[in-house]
This record gives structure tokens, C-alpha cells and sequence, in this order.
């Protein structure tokens, strides 16, 4: 078994490396005039600034929330936690700070070549060092808790001051997959409501109440939403999809851990299902990073898009390749158990349909959002006809997108069940992650892009820079929107697993949790009423940031000389009022999804919790598909406005300014709302996988 966790770290070795090499070199390329070195240095240091001082309240959380689990727990589980908040903050800010030195070198490749193939090369390698580190620190922090306490499916342990006895090795797994999601939750949380704030009051300065181009430099919340850029769409989503990667592992280790101390499988299968998750997670990294090598290695054409598909082809085909490969070695020959219908071959068959599901949603998140295709298309259209006509069409586009993903997500966990059980359904979730690497590097692309065209427009490049920046930001939106679809895909599968796992803690045979039951029907109509609740607190808590940043920008604006562009607005004053209103409202939604399993466990028992778990994850799930999908579109359709595909209708018309009022509403929808609901259900089925065994012991209502 060490033998293959050791070659697994060999693979993490050489990808950290991968990451080093490519910062340095980006580090390394020119930035282009004074004025485009000038506004990158102001990104870069207000980026910097915001995530020191949230991580000044992270790590306060973090150490008290370690301290009660190793007090009243499990002696180790606080310093595993630690190591999990760790991972997730160094891919955060690894990922942060590559892309804070490629925007602006991307910008500057335009200007120098202005080949569309070069520029998307570096724009691509500043997004693969976010991915490939997604992937590398996710499995590292695994790794070394497995490489140093392993995994005993009897053993026993307790907290330095109670003696409530647990599993020490499910408690150091699960409570590093905590550590991982708290740093997803409070970088969610504080970097969507300053990203949307800095984005929606642009938007409403520049566009609507003083009719100045979209990434005027004139506009000091146009800065702040180019940093906005960096801290959510780069570090929360970094921290969002590590997060769910690891609970993905952790949940096939786990249920291979429960079916064993249950009698349901041999020790052979329990060693062989404890190791495949690591081993499919390890060779998913390696085909990511030779995706990615062969992408930036061959020569680029004119179709962005072209080139950063064949990066998800490839990178998953060679997934599908060893998974089958390292199934055959580990599970042949082994004494299986009935519920593995296929023999070996089974738990692969689970891993693919999670990545045909990871892919095809993809696919369709692209067909709803993309200028290329008609839902956006007609979307644009309707704006000629007004705001309402927007507005409502885009809902309409959001709802309809929900039905594929939701029915794959299902059929995949349906087929993976019934084939293999539930170590099935968590293979299949991680299938659908195992490439990783490769979405958020393609993810990570899209702002890269857009803040390498807001710095060509705001550094007044010529206008054949402008065109190569637009067309890679247009691409970025659609590869956003896409990996956004494929966090919530994901995060559905990873929930599910751990739903599964939570409930077979406590379950004799196989996992059941009686929906007929008054208790678990409560916690399920209060979990979907939880999500409604969460959403609010999000939207209201953006909105209201928004409308002090644009009153803000409006005193700034109103300095002489500002929009006459001879004086230069006050870009900190800005910076600081949006970093403090996103930190001043993070704390309590980002506690809320602790706080709920722990109350409704200790007062009403684990059944409730469960119920909590699936309402919440049924809500959720096409909740969070309706937001991405419907601001997505809402996104693109302004900027198929923008790019004059509608005759008479172009930047300033009346429909371009309907566009812009579905934009703003998208905006709170898409980067805030829906990519942290996929955080608060997984984190609450972290916790409740958890504190399960606590639960159990200290129910207050019996």
C-alpha cells in the first residue's frame, strides 16, 4: 500500500515543481508600458492586502475550531484540520498571486505579438498554476496524514480532556476535508461580496450615470473589480473545488472504512477500495499536467476556444487510461463482494460516468451561456425590447438549464450505486474530479482574461490589442460559466458521497435513512428553507456593499480633474472601503454552515441532521445551476450586445443598456450566491460526517 501512496507523492512532487517553474517564468516576462506596470502593481498590492486581512480571521477560526476538536474529539483531528486550512490557503494564494503576474503579461503579449495563440499561451500557463496546484496541495496534505498515522478501521481514540471514543483515522480525514472547507466557505463568502460589490458599482457609475466606457480607469471601483477578480474567481474557486476534491477522497476512504468494520467486504477489498481513490486522484494529476504540457508545448491557433477543450480531451482521456489500468492492478485477483456487479472493472465503470458527467455538464452549461449558441443569443435580442423582457427571459434560460445536469448528476449516481454500492457513488464523484487540474486551470483562465483586457482598455492599448483581449475575455466568460457549472456538478457528487457516508456511520448494513420519518422530513423542509435563507443573507449583503462602493465612486468622481482624466482618483480609498465591507459581513454565512449540523444534531439526533442534509442538497443543487447559468447568460448577451452582433443596437443604444441591468442582476447570481451554495452543503456534510459519533452520544431530544 506505501509503495503506491509513495508514487502518488513523487507525482505531487514533480507538479509542485511544474507550478514553481511556470510562476517563475511568468514572474520573469515583461509587463509591458509604465501605465500598464503601474495599475498591475495596484491590483497586485490590493489583492494582497485583502487576503492577509482575511486571513488574519481565518486563522483565528481555524485555531479555535482545531483546539475544540483535539480538547473534546480526537487528540490529532485539531492539528489535521490545521493541514487541511493550510493546503486550501497555499493553492489560494499561490493560484491569487500567478494570476496577479499574468494579467498583465497577457495584456502586454497581445501588444507585442498581437497573435491570439500567444497570448491565450500565457494566459493559459498563468491558469495552470492555480489548477495544477489545486490538485497538487489537495492530495499532499492527504498523503502526508496517510503516510503518517495510515488507516485503522478499529482503532480507537479520544479528546485530551473527554473520553468520548471515535475512530482516530476517520476523524484525522474527515477534520482535514473541514480545514479545507472552512477556507473555501469564508473565501466564497467574503471574496464574491467584494468581487460583485467592486462589479456592480462599476457597472452602475460607469455605465449608467456617467456613460463612460466598461473599464474606464477613471472609475475607482474599476480597480477594485479588477482585484475582485483575483480573490474570487481565482482564490475562492481554488479553495472551492480543492475542497471538493478532497471530500470526494475522503468519502471513498471513508465508506471502504465503514464497509469493512461492518463485515460487508473482505480485508483484501478494504485495502484495495482504501487505495484507489489516492491512486485515481494521483493519475488524474499526472494527465493534467501532461494535458497541459502538450497544450503550451504545440502551436496555438486562432480558436481559444479549440485549444483549451483539447486540454479537458486530453487530460481526461489519459485519466480514463490509468484509472483503468490501476483498477485492473489493484482490485484483480482481490475477493470482492457481490455489490461489485462488473468484477474489477467496476469501480472504473463508477469513475467513469463521473467524468462523462463532469464533461457533458460542461457542455451544456456552455450551450446556455455561450454567444454561440441561441439561448444567449435570444437573450440578446430581447433586451431591444426592454428590461423586463431581460430579466424574465434570463430566468427562463437559468430554469431550463437546471433539467440535463440535475438528470446526469442522477443517472450517474443511480447506475454507480447499483453497480458498486456506495463506494460506487463516491468514485463516480471523484471520476468527475479526478481531472481537476485541468478545469481550473481553464477556469482560472477566464479572469486572466479579463483583466488583461480591462488593463488594455484602462492603458489605452490600440484598438487591435483590444480586439485579441475581447476575444479571449468573451472565451473566459463561456470557460467561467463552465467551470462554475462543473463546481456545482462536482460539489453535487461530493455531497451525495458524503450523505452516504454520514448516514452509514450510524446505519446497520446498508445506509437508510427513512424519509417517511416525521424527524427526518422536519430537518428536510427546514434544510431547503435553510438555502433560501443563506442566499438572502449573500444577496443583501452584496447589494448593500455595492451601493456604498458606487456612492463612494461618486464623491471620487466628483473631485476635479477626475473625469476630465488630469487628476487620478483615489484607487486605496476604494480598495480599503471594499475590503472592509466583504470582511465585515463574512463571518456569520461563513459560520452558519458549522454551526447548523453541531444545534440541530446535539438537539434533535443524527436522523434530523440527515434530513437537514438532503433538503438542503435538493434545494440547492438546481438552485445553484439556476444562478450560474442564468448570470452567465445574462453576462454574455451584454457582451454580444457589445460586440455589435445586433444591427443598431450596439455600446450606449437603449438595449445595450437593458443588457447591462440583466448583468448587474446576474452578477450577485453567478459569483456570489451560486458558487458558495455548493460550500454550504458540502460543508455541512463535512461537519456532520464529523461529529457524527459526538452526535450520537449527546442528543439532547432522544
Amino acid at each position: 500500500m506505501g509503495i503506491y501512496w509513495c508514487i502518488a507523492l513523487v507525482v505531487i512532487v514533480l507538479s509542485l515543481a511544474y507550478v514553481f517553474f511556470n510562476y517563475i517564468k511568468i514572474k520573469k516576462m515583461k509587463e509591458g508600458t509604465d501605465e500598464m506596470a503601474e495599475l498591475a502593481a495596484i491590483i497586485r498590492g490590493g489583492a494582497n492586502t485583502f487576503m492577509k486581512t482575511e486571513y488574519k480571521t481565518i486563522a483565528i477560526v481555524v485555531v479555535i475550531v482545531a483546539l475544540i476538536f483535539s480538547l473534546f474529539v480526537e487528540k490529532s483531528s485539531g492539528l489535521t484540520l490545521i493541514i487541511g486550512a493550510l493546503m486550501s490557503s497555499l493553492a489560494c494564494i499561490v493560484g491569487m498571486k500567478s494570476a496577479t503576474y499574468a494579467n498583465v503579461r497577457t495584456s502586454n503579449k497581445a501588444r507585442e505579438t498581437l497573435s491570439i495563440g500567444e497570448t491565450v499561451k500565457v494566459a493559459l500557463k498563468g491558469g495552470s498554476i492555480s489548477g495544477i496546484g489545486v490538485q497538487a496541495f489537495g492530495m499532499l496534505g492527504l498523503i502526508f496524514i496517510l503516510l503518517v498515522w495510515g488507516i485503522d478501521a478499529s482503532s480507537r481514540g479520544s479528546g485530551f480532556l473527554l473520553g468520548l471514543e471515535c475512530n482516530p483515522s476517520t476523524m484525522r480525514i474527515t477534520t482535514y476535508s473541514l480545514g479545507c472547507s472552512l477556507v473555501a466557505m469564508f473565501n466564497r463568502v467574503a471574496g464574491g461580496n467584494y468581487t460583485k460589490a467592486a462589479d456592480i458599482s462599476s457597472d452602475i457609475l460607469a455605465k449608467i450615470r456617467h456613460d463612460l466606457p466598461e473599464d474606464d480607469s477613471r472609475v475607482p471601483n474599476v480597480i477594485a473589480d479588477f482585484i475582485g477578480d483575483n480573490v474570487n474567481d481565482i482564490a475562492g474557486n481554488c479553495s472551492d473545488l480543492l475542497e471538493s476534491f478532497v471530500a470526494t477522497m475522503a468519502a471513498g476512504i471513508l465508506i471502504a472504512s465503514t464497509l469493512f468494520s461492518k463485515g460487508d467486504i473482505s480485508e483484501s477489498t478494504y485495502n484495495a477500495a482504501k487505495m484507489y481513490p489516492i491512486i485515481l486522484a494521483g493519475g488524474g494529476l499526472l494527465s493534467c499536467l501532461l494535458g497541459l504540457l502538450i497544450v503550451q508545448i504545440r502551436k496555438m491557433g486562432d480558436n481559444p476556444s479549440k485549444e483549451l477543450n483539447l486540454a479537458t480531451y486530453i487530460s481526461s482521456g489519459l485519466t480514463l487510461i490509468i484509472g483503468l489500468v490501476m483498477a485492473n492492478v489493484v482490485f484483480k485477483g482481490v475477493d470482492l463482494p457481490k455489490s461489485f456487479i462488473c468484477g474489477w472493472i467496476t469501480p472504473w465503470i463508477s469513475a467513469v460516468l463521473g467524468i462523462i458527467s463532469g464533461v457533458a455538464i460542461g457542455m451544456i452549461t456552455e450551450y446556455y451561456t455561450s454567444t454561440d449558441y441561441k439561448p444567449t443569443q435570444i437573450l440578446a435580442n430581447m433586451a431591444t425590447e426592454g428590461e423586463a423582457f431581460v430579466v424574465t427571459k434570463g430566468d427562463a434560460v437559468g430554469s431550463r438549464s437546471c433539467l440535463m445536469p440535475v438528470l446526469l448528476i442522477a443517472i450517474s449516481l443511480f447506475i454507480s450505486g447499483k453497480i458498486c454500492g456506495t463506494y460506487g457513488i463516491a468514485i463516480s464523484a471523484l471520476g468527475m474530479l479526478s481531472f481537476v487540474g485541468t478545469t481550473v486551470s481553464i477556469d482560472a483562465f477566464g479572469p486572466i482574461a479579463d483583466n488583461a483586457g480591462g488593463l488594455a482598455e484602462s492603458c489605452h492599448l490600440p484598438h487591435e490589442v483590444r480586439v485579441i483581449t475581447d476575444k479571449l475575455d468573451a472565451v473566459g466568460n463561456t470557460t467561467a460559466a463552465i467551470g462554475k457549472g462543473f463546481a456545482i456538478g462536482s460539489a453535487a457528487f461530493a455531497t451525495v458521497s458524503l450523505i452516504v457516508a454520514y448516514v452509514g456511520s450510524y446505519s446497520s448494513g446498508e445506509p437508510v435513512l427513512n424519509m417517511a420519518s416525521f424527524v427526518v422530513v422536519a430537518g428536510g423542509i427546514l434544510g431547503g428553507a435553510l438555502v433560501e435563507y443563506f442566499s438572502a443573507l449573500l444577496t443583501d449583503n452584496t447589494i448593500d456593499s455595492a451601493k456604498k462602493m458606487a456612492d463612494e465612486g461618486d464623491k471620487l468622481l466628483s473631485i476635479p480633474g477626475v473625469l476630465e482624466g488630469t487628476v487620478k482618483p483615489d484607487y486605496n480609498k476604494m480598495i480599503e472601503t471594499a475590503t472592509h465591507e466583504a470582511l465585515r459581513k463574512m463571518l456569520f454565512p461563513s459560520v452558519l454552515a458549522l454551526v447548523i449540523p453541531v444545534v440541530g444534531g446535539f438537539l434533535f439526533g443524527v436522523e434530523f441532521i440527515g434530513g437537514i442534509l438532503v433538503g438542503a442538497t435538493i434545494v440547492a443543487i438546481p438552485r445553484a445551476i439556476f444562478m450560474g447559468n442564468s448570470g452567465g447568460a445574462f453576462d454574455n448577451a451584454k457582451k454580444y450586445i457589445e460586440q455589435e452582433k445586433i444591427p443598431g443596437h450596439g455600446k450606449g443604444s437603449a438595449a445595450h443598456k437593458a443588457a447591462v441591468v440583466g448583468d448587474t442582476i446576474g452578477d450577485t447570481r453567478k459569483d456570489v450566491v451560486g458558487v458558495a451554495l455548493d460550500i454550504f452543503i458540502k460543508s455541512m456534510s463535512t461537519v456532520a460526517n464529523t461529529l457524527g459519533g459526538v452526535i450520537r452520544t449527546f442528543t439532547l431530544i432522544k
